[in-house]
């Protein structure tokens, strides 16, 4: 008897919509993310903010910039520093893979979602991306402008 593994809802705990207009988004890696027990806590609550986040590589480690994860309240001296850079836990053939993407062609590792998966571990999606200028823009949100559209003509239709 074969059982088909089913994927449970994860929960989310911060999105990062902005950048699926900002850049253009390639391959995506899972990470795990070393994070303090205030840090967890506060990413429960569901308060993050990962807007302006990326990754880097340094000293063959890759680390998480500019992740906004706020203060636990009930914790007071023992809290955490909202904005320091957070220790990315992937394996040594993804950090070379996306330090020589970064060095090679010019992309950018931008973070996507921050979510529990089903054991409740913490974990950052990761994306390749390569910007996108005004123009591209402006033809992506027309493109997306003329499928949303057309899938409401195809509704009225039936």
């Amino acid at each position: 008897m074969t059982s088909k593994k089913t994927e449970a809802p994860r929960k989310i705990a911060a999105d990062n919509r902005r950048a699926r207009f900002d850049f253009e988004l390639g391959e995506t890696f899972e990470a795990g993310i070393s994070l303090t027990g205030t840090e967890v806590k506060s990413l429960r609550n569901g308060k993050a903010t990962i807007g302006e986040s990326y990754a880097a590589q340094k000293e063959g480690e890759m680390w998480l910039y500019n992740a906004y994860i706020p203060e636990y309240l009930e914790a007071n001296r023992f809290n955490h520093e909202t904005r320091r850079p957070r220790k990315l836990l992937l394996h040594k053939r993804q950090i070379a893979k996306l330090g020589q993407a970064v060095e090679r062609e010019g992309m950018t590792v931008v973070a996507t979602k921050i979510y529990f998966n089903d054991r409740g571990r913490a974990k950052v999606e990761l994306a390749l991306a390569k910007g996108r200028k005004a123009h591209d823009k402006r033809e992506a949100s027309k493109e997306r402008d003329w499928a949303r559209d057309k899938a409401r003509l195809m509704r009225e239709r039936g």
